[in-house]
């Protein structure tokens, strides 16, 4: 049987769902520019017998690569979930076939859950924008945080 680690190397090699959502109904954020883990999730709902659904979902993360998974693995196992199961599932329930996480790496599950969270209970209040009045990327918004001795810069290709 596979152990966490080949899982996770799995999930890494071809995570699902990833990058941003334009049609989206639904965005939220969680984490912190501070700590260099944050996670975006979007989520876009249907109708199904008369409940409002999961139809897709989509994230972008900065932060470890266990973080990756898990929101791989989660954006998978929230398509047709209605907004209320999706409310109840805990983060180790949205590790999916990752499985329990090892202690140290519980808050990758946490930054999941917040930011699913986030995006079913209103969303980011005003997301952000760049100069032009798009919505700021991730890499943007972690740019745009005040942060306490902490400099995050992208690189360049």
């Amino acid at each position: 049987m596979d152990n966490f680690e080949d899982k996770s190397r799995e999930a890494l090699a071809n995570p699902q769902n990833v990058g941003e959502m334009e049609d989206a109904d639904a965005v939220g954020t969680a984490g912190s520019a501070d700590c260099g883990d944050m996670l975006r999730m979007w989520l876009k709902f249907s109708e199904k017998d008369g409940k409002k659904v999961i139809d897709r979902a989509s994230f972008q993360s900065f932060g470890c690569q266990t973080a990756i998974a898990v929101a791989s693995m989660a954006t998978e196992l929230l398509k047709g979930k209605s907004v209320e199961e999706a409310r109840r599932l805990s983060p180790d329930e949205l590790t999916g076939a990752l499985g329990p996480l090892p202690p140290m790496k519980i808050h990758c599950g946490q930054l999941v859950e917040g930011a699913l969270q986030s995006a079913l209970t209103g969303g980011d209040p005003a997301p952000p924008t760049d100069a032009a009045g798009s919505s700021a990327t991730l890499a943007q918004s972690m740019a745009q945080q005040p942060k306490s001795g902490i400099k995050i810069v992208p690189l360049d290709d």
